[in-house]
Formats: C-alpha cells, sequence, structure tokens
C-alpha cells in the first residue's frame, strides 16, 4: 500500500485534488475535517483541553472554538501545545482508517499542515499542490468571506510553497492553465506501476 500525503497552501486547491483521487478510485482521509470531528468527540482531547484552558472551552459538550482560537491565535505555544494534545489523536484514528482501506493500492491523506504536524513522516510519497498566492488569496477571500489581511495571516502561519517545493515527490500546478484531472491521473499512474 502507497500512503499519500496531499497538502498545499490554504486557497491551493488540494481538496479539488483530493476529490479527483476519490473519483479515481483512492480513498481519502481528510486530516483537517477529522481533527475538528475528534477535537468535539475525543474524551481524550476534551480532557487534556479543558486541563489546559478550563471548563468554560467546552458548553453543554459543544467546544466554543472561537474561545479555542482567541487562546492560540497568537500564542505559538499554546498552539503547539493544543497540537500536542490532537495530534496522536488524529495519528491513532488515521491508523483505524488504514485498516480499514488496506486492500487499496493507494491511499491518500489531505492534510493542510502536513510537515507542520510530522505526518509527512507517515507518508510514502507527497503531492504538493502549488497555486500562485494572487490566486490563494482571491479565492479565500471569495470562499470564507474575509480580508486580505486574514488571508495573508493565515497564509503566514503555515510553512511557504518554496519550502514544501523541496520537500514534495510530485508538485501539481494549480493556475487554471494547466489540467488538475491530468496531473492528478499522471501520479496515480505513476504510482500504479512503481514498487513505491
Amino acid at each position: 500500500m502507497i500512503r499519500l500525503g496531499v497538502t498545499g497552501g490554504i486557497g491551493s486547491g488540494k481538496s479539488t485534488v483530493s476529490q479527483i483521487l476519490s473519483l479515481y478510485g483512492v480513498p481519502v482521509y481528510i486530516a483537517d475535517k477529522e481533527s475538528k470531528k475528534l477535537t468535539e468527540s475525543s474524551p481524550i482531547i476534551r480532557e487534556k483541553l479543558i486541563r489546559l484552558f478550563g471548563k468554560e472551552l467546552y458548553k453543554n459538550g459543544t467546544l466554543n472554538k472561537p474561545l479555542l482560537a482567541s487562546y492560540i491565535f497568537n500564542d505559538k505555544n499554546k498552539l503547539n501545545e493544543v497540537n500536542a494534545i490532537i495530534h496522536p489523536e488524529v495519528k491513532e484514528d488515521w491508523d483505524e482508517w488504514l485498516q480499514k482501506n488496506n486492500r487499496n493500492k493507494i491511499v491518500a491523506q489531505e492534510a493542510a499542515i502536513l510537515y507542520e504536524s510530522g505526518f509527512n513522516r507517515f507518508m510514502d510519497k507527497i503531492i504538493l499542490v502549488y497555486t500562485p498566492i494572487e490566486f490563494r488569496i482571491q479565492r479565500v477571500i471569495k470562499r470564507d468571506n474575509i480580508s486580505e489581511e486574514k488571508v495573508l495571516e493565515r497564509i503566514g502561519n503555515q510553512l511557504s510553497d518554496e519550502e514544501k517545493i523541496n520537500l514534495a515527490d510530485f508538485i501539481i500546478i494549480n493556475d487554471e492553465k494547466h489540467s488538475l484531472i491530468k496531473q492528478t491521473l499522471d501520479i496515480i499512474n505513476s504510482l500504479k506501476t512503481s514498487d513505491k
């Protein structure tokens, strides 16, 4: 089984690439979505976050996301502490998911912070979805209805594409000139014929 990481900065189009992978028979674990679910539902995460921030973090059993965001937004140390609580649970969930999908030749994990979280260590190959910054800014402004300043703030919290390019095995260029389907299919086909 080949474990394929799919990453890219905010607004790069990694979710679109993941959808293409799924359409062509590659199961995809969406790490960001699963980590949000686990932060709501995992008693281990809940207990540790309450210990860190207090009981008001969960109101009527539901995570107060704006409150959590306010604690970690400008505090790298707190963000690292929260990640150290959540990432091991996501890793365990990923391992269980792998067991359920172990008959597939290729499986993928989509993660915005694949490198930052250290999850790149668990992948055999990594795709970086690369998109020029001006496209990314416009997409996120439109999608999330936020200011350019907020988008740039979010981009600043992630490893730069230039750093990721040197670490990735495959680069998919998403600039509205190159076909995402063709690039993704080329990668699937090259992986299907490789030994790893």
